[in-house]
């Protein structure tokens, strides 16, 4: 102590500091083995590896939450190994590695419905609900044993920092001892700047979300090396929506047609009634999996898979995002959400083009309609961003008998309601349902407990709920003047818990499926082609022979020619399109990775046999990344060039 000043306190902070790195090991362990199932790892020492790697993602985040506890620990002062300012150290220290630490525990559930570890986006999401604290104790209710966990490690770790304490220093203040305490804080902040960084490196930027995948060999491992304060903490205030120049303007033009025109005429103008039904996977319907020869395989919707029989249905459709909200921008606006959300980018609140706009300036009356608490998911914002004429939710149904003590109104009800206030409009009339009953804590009514089959996992009771609703539903509209001059949309919002190993394959995360029903049976078959959500806004305005130019980056699924089926998707930190006989991967600016359209695992990489057809694929995922950031951040989501 008398040679080196402080020595004895810097050993006790490396330490503490060394005892949050243990905590994080611990937390991905239990992160793996919640979610194996998810995340294809060979062995012990495959996660050994990763692990390994894990620990540059787990450096940066425990120096940044631990810094002011660093800093105030190696402050050049003669207070420091006192008891009162230990006192301090130890609420700074536990408040501030409680608080990111808890994030891991969140994504050993979440994770199986996202597929992706927890950024700043996912909590954006619950800026609009309003009933947090309901949505908080039911968690706790269904996963109680993560928050066991959770306090069990939280009160070994206080215990074992308890165990090694620091002596006050009786030492009288002195030059010596001032400047190795000044050395010491400048050398210890700058290894904490570095460890932060990932680096000293002038050249290179800190280490971020991509870097992860340096590391692995499936897209998933990269979620094991990573850690959710980590990915929070990056994506804190970063702006993914940037310009990038890939292309050429012509290159945009002939390979996307931003802007579309259909000529289709038909003698009326029919109603549109769209349901985007809560987590409804295509993973659950029989009727979109027939070709997918999956062994013992059961479906949960006996109503979809008949009505299937008589509409126009797309067996290889996918989300063009992760999250509720990202599906109504997919679905009613043709906008999809990569890496961060448009909906929750600076960039929402501007004109747009989307069905609502469209629709209305051919006479539609527009509702939209979702029986939670009015506001939830940002619905109703952006509702009204779009323009829609009547936001309808739970405060309007106006009966709390039929809430679930959760989420909103009962769906069997509350598609009743749907029915019958769109029988009260006048013709013709655009109707967009988000249902709420097919989601987490998968409980269905009273009443119909054992009703449906529990099947493979905890959501599958609930879809055949949801089924049932639907086909009640049905039943009721049948009655109704306006039934036979509708067109019947069901699509999913995305996917959610996942039986099959074929859908836990990267390719097949977020399958949904895409329905078209018409009473007079005017569009009937099965299509195989890709097929996505941003292509239902076109597609409608070609049924209903919308003769405008508009803007739309999908493609009708009906009638176009000049673009191939395509989908665009975000996933594993990468751009996912998928079109003709391959699916690229894209970092944003290159393809990274060239895999056969059947290779939904992402076994084969075969960038190394570049094609014609792949450098085409590359060229068209450019042009679409290029027009949508363009469009987005210049405000030009109109027909305007």
């Amino acid at each position: 102590m008398k040679r080196y000043p402080r020595f004895d306190e810097y050993k006790i902070l490396v330490f503490r500091i060394l005892l949050a790195y243990v905590f994080y090991s611990i937390a991905r362990v239990l992160f793996y083995v919640y979610n194996s199932s998810l995340i294809k790892v060979d062995g012990l020492i495959d996660f050994l590896k990763l692990s390994y790697h894990g620990l540059v993602f787990d450096t940066t985040t425990i120096l940044y939450v631990n810094s002011l506890f660093i800093l105030v620990s190696i402050f050049p002062a003669v207070v420091n190994t006192k008891k009162a300012y230990q006192k301090v150290l130890f609420y700074i220290y536990f408040v501030t590695n409680f608080l990111a630490y808890s994030a891991n525990f969140i994504d050993f559930i979440y994770y199986r419905y996202t597929f992706s570890r927890s950024t700043r986006a996912s909590l954006d999401t619950l800026e609009n609900e309003s009933n947090k604290a309901l949505l908080f104790f039911d968690f706790l209710k269904n996963y109680w044993h993560v928050f066991l966990l959770f306090f069990v490690l939280a009160l070994l770790w206080i215990w074992i920092y308890k165990k090694i304490k620091i002596v006050d220093n009786t030492e009288r203040p002195s030059i010596k001892y001032f400047f190795f305490s000044v050395v010491s804080f400048l050398l210890i902040t700058t290894l904490c700047i570095g460890g932060i960084r990932g680096d000293f490196k002038k050249s290179t930027r800190p280490i971020n979300i991509l870097d992860a995948s340096r590391y692995t060999k499936s897209s998933g491992q990269a979620d094991v090396v990573l850690n959710t304060p980590f990915a929070i903490i990056r994506t804190w205030n970063t702006n993914t929506f940037k310009k990038v120049n890939l292309v050429s303007k012509a290159q945009v033009d002939s390979l996307l047609m931003p802007i579309k025109q259909y000529k289709n005429n038909p003698p009326t103008k029919p109603n549109i009634v769209i349901f985007i039904i809560e987590s409804f996977a295509r993973e659950y319907s029989g009727a979109f999996n027939k070709g997918t020869k999956i062994p013992d395989y059961e479906g949960y919707t006996p109503f979809v898979d008949s009505l299937a029989q008589q509409s126009l249905i797309f067996t290889n459709a996918y989300a063009n995002g992760w999250k509720s909200i990202h599906g109504m921008s997919s679905v009613i606006a043709g906008i999809p959400s990569f890496q961060n959300a448009f909906t929750s980018s600076p960039y929402p609140k501007q004109k747009i083009e989307s069905l609502v706009s469209t629709l209305k300036s051919e006479g539609y009356d527009t509702s939209f309609f979702h029986g939670a608490p009015n506001g939830s998911m940002g619905f109703l914002g952006f509702g009204n961003i779009l323009g829609y004429d009547h936001y309808y939710g739970k405060t309007e149904y106006s009966n709390d008998a039929d809430f679930d003590g959760v989420w909103g109104i009962w769906d069997e009800p509350f598609f009743q309601f749907f029915n019958k206030t769109l029988s009260q409009k006048k013709q013709p009339f655009m109707g967009t349902i988000f249902t709420v009953s097919s989601h987490e804590p998968y409980k269905v009514p009273e009443k119909y407990e054992g009703k449906f089959p529990k099947g493979k996992v905890n959501i599958n009771q609930c879809i055949g709920y949801t089924d049932m609703a639907l086909k009640k539903f049905f039943a009721a509209a049948k009655k109704e003047p306006w039934y036979k001059n509708t067109i019947f949309v069901l699509v999913a919002d995305h996917g959610n818990t996942i039986a099959y190993d074929e859908y836990k394959k990267e390719f097949n995360k977020n399958t949904v499926p895409i329905l078209f029903f018409s009473p007079d049976e005017k569009y009937v078959g099965v299509n195989n082609d890709w097929a996505q959500q941003i292509d239902i806004f076109p597609t409608l305005l070609d049924m209903i022979g919308y003769q405008k130019p508009f803007r739309s980056w999908g493609r009708s699924l009906i009638s176009e020619k000049k673009v191939a089926p395509f989908v665009i998707k975000y996933g594993s930190n990468m751009y996912q399109f998928m079109s003709g006989n391959y699916i690229c991967t894209f970092d944003g600016k290159k393809a990274i990775g060239f895999y056969a359209a059947d290779d939904k695992g992402m076994e084969h990489n075969l960038i190394s046999q570049r094609n014609a057809e792949m450098n085409s694929l590359e060229l068209r995922c450019k042009a679409f990344v290029q027009d949508y950031m363009e469009r987005v951040i210049d405000k030009r989501l109109t027909t305007v060039k």
